[in-house]
């Protein structure tokens, strides 16, 4: 039994140093730009400014690029606004209450629910609360306590500088996050095509679950996409992209809605399990288009998340051509379903099959075209 844990554990433990192994290896990059950006910013302030200590220069900056994937612009105008209105909340609360602990509460109190009521920003609350504490609980820099403002705005600028001068390429983290979103999707509906076959209201139960679990995924890319159309207008050498951005926030869209159709089938075909609405033959043409449309999305992955433009068109073209055969099967009568129940299953797989066709960029009205007339 020990020996069974111990090796539990040295996995567990050869698994976390591979992870993080290559996440510092990914995060090599970003973290020399965060050293220049940073060192950077504190020498300006200090050398170029005359400000001693100029922490905030280092740390706005800090804040500013970071790895989140919010936009830039957004959390430099966070810090900037941030610190600056924090410190004349806590210098004019300090004239009024005077310094002490139970004016320092009475003040961060006041300037967090302040920042909340002018914004909902993280970074925003975070900076006018601590900029308006600092300056009752610590005597003021030389040059008076808004040179921590201006620090804190020349980090941001510095910040801006790395972007536009030495960006990412912007189109990397949307690639990566729809290569992952279609995977699910697919996933989920192999997964319904297997609880067809075996009969298992519980697996196409399961499908259904993983299709919910895929929202944080849609809302991580969309973050991914402000930010990286943020990226692209900052920086000259990647504005030719923001075409490309602006059709993958399209595809975005519309598989967003196949997702959210692809949990009402889920649901649906767990009924009709329960119910055996099916017989034996639409079971089989079921799964079959189910398996098929997997495969098409693992295409249309392929398409979506290709670097090269002919590669790319290659691929969409492929998959637009392979859900245009499924989407023309897809009426019940050609699928030998009679039963009401089963019938409801093959309508519901319809606007999900719709939503593929249109990522794939055919225009809404020619991607119901295709399906058979009811």
């Amino acid at each position: 039994m020990a020996q069974t844990g111990l090796s539990a554990s040295r996995r567990f433990l050869r698994g976390r140093i591979r992870t993080g192994i290559v996440r510092s290896r990914n995060s090599l990059v970003p973290a020399i730009q965060m050293t220049v950006c940073a060192v950077g910013a504190y020498a300006f302030a200090e050398y170029v400014l005359g400000h001693s200590g100029p922490l905030f220069a280092a740390t706005s900056s800090l804040i500013a690029l970071g790895f989140s994937r919010d936009p830039r612009l957004r959390r430099v105008i966070e810090v900037g606004l941030g610190c600056t209105i924090g410190i004349a909340v806590g210098d004019l609360l300090l004239h009024w209450l005077g310094a002490g602990i139970w004016q320092a509460a009475v003040v961060l109190l006041f300037s967090i629910l302040l920042a909340r009521f002018l914004d909902s920003g993280t970074i925003f609350t975070t900076q006018l609360g601590l900029q308006s504490l600092l300056v009752v609980l610590l005597p003021a820099p030389p040059g008076g306590p808004f040179t921590r403002s201006i620090d804190a705005v020349v980090g941001g600028i510095f910040a801006l500088l790395v972007t536009i001068l030495m960006p990412k390429d912007p189109r990397r983290e949307p690639r990566k996050d729809v290569r992952k979103l279609l995977h699910e999707l697919a996933e989920v509906l192999r997964e319904c095509a297997s609880a067809l076959v075996e009969s298992d209201s519980t697996q196409a139960w399961h499908a259904l679950v993983r299709g919910r679990n895929c929202q944080p995924l849609v809302d991580a890319m969309r973050q991914s996409l402000r930010a990286s159309g943020e990226v692209a207008t900052l920086a000259p050498a990647y504005r030719r992209h923001r075409d490309e951005l602006d059709r993958l926030e399209q595809s975005l869209d519309f598989i967003d809605l196949a997702l959210r159709n692809s949990r009402v089938f889920a649901r649906r075909l767990t009924s009709a399990i329960n119910h055996a609405a099916l017989s034996d033959e639409a079971i089989d043409n079921i799964a079959e288009v189910l398996q098929e449309t997997a495969a098409a999305i693992d295409e249309l992955s392929l398409g979506l998340a290709e670097v090269h433009d002919g590669v790319r068109r290659t691929h969409l073209r492929t998959a637009r051509a392979d859900l245009s055969v499924i989407a023309a099967r897809l009426h019940p009568r050609l699928l030998k379903v009679e039963r009401l129940e089963g019938e409801t299953v093959v309508m519901l797989f319809r606007p999900l099959m719709v939503d593929l066709l249109e990522a794939t960029g055919i225009d809404s009205r020619e991607a119901r075209d295709i399906l058979p007339p009811l």
